[in-house]
């Protein structure tokens, strides 16, 4: 059983959610606005959070930039009934491990849930013994500690990010199709080609010495991605 904070103003959806959190077996509490999250959030320590963006008192970009400010990494999962794509970029660039647009169909939502929880309480292959390292440029990524540097420097990586990159870096030189990112990391056999974009966009802005002409995230026109080392 894992424990859920839902920070959502409208009380249907909070209350649906919570409930459906609680039949999945999990302990799920609610608050109503964006003021009463990081109280909310140091009394119960939860193992995830569902932040939707706009709150009152305090939108949820706020809660999530003074979360990670506050060195809290709590996993984080954004919900916005906005399109825009600045809120989703700027989600990421604030830590945010998933995003999720309203409306949403709830199925989708506790899969997204499940994945990111998996993600946070797990290690990717932990193994005993030596630490598995991979290198390419001056990035070196160990498998075993989770840990991204890049000339020597750590890189802060949230567990989806970190996923997305070891994924890629099993596979390299092979043309990684969205909707396969999407099973294979987020764990979801359905959901935005566009959050796909916005990861790798992340991974570039993170470890590209040229994001905007990147040399190991490729773009491949159509079909999504490709790693070369």
């Amino acid at each position: 059983m894992s424990k859920i904070l839902i920070v959502e103003d409208d009380q249907a959806i909070a209350t649906g959610l919570a409930l459906n959190l609680k039949i999945e077996g999990h302990e799920a509490d609610v608050v109503h606005d964006g003021e009463a999250a990081l109280p909310a959030l140091r009394a119960g320590r939860p193992d995830l959070v569902v932040l939707d963006i706009s709150l009152p008192r305090k939108n949820g970009l706020q809660v999530l930039a003074e979360m990670r400010d506050g060195g809290d990494r709590t996993p984080v999962i954004i919900l916005s009934a906005r399109h825009d794509e600045f809120d989703k970029v700027a989600a990421l660039r604030l830590g945010a491990d998933d995003y999720v647009t309203k409306p949403f169909a709830l199925a989708e939502l506790l899969a997204r849930v499940i994945a990111v929880l998996r993600r946070a309480g797990r290690p990717i292959e932990a193994a005993a013994g030596d630490h598995r390292l991979l290198h390419f440029s001056d990035v070196q990524v160990d498998l075993d500690t989770r840990v991204v540097t890049r000339a020597g420097a750590e890189v802060p990586m949230t567990p989806l990010e970190f996923d997305l990159l070891a994924f890629f870096l099993r596979r390299p030189a092979e043309v990684l199709a969205r909707d396969l990112l999407l099973r294979e990391v987020w764990g979801v056999r359905s959901g935005s080609a566009r959050t796909v974009d916005n990861f790798v966009a992340q991974l570039r802005s993170k470890l590209e010495a040229d994001p905007e002409h990147p040399r190991h995230l490729v773009t491949v026109r159509g079909p999504g991605y490709r790693f070369d080392a």
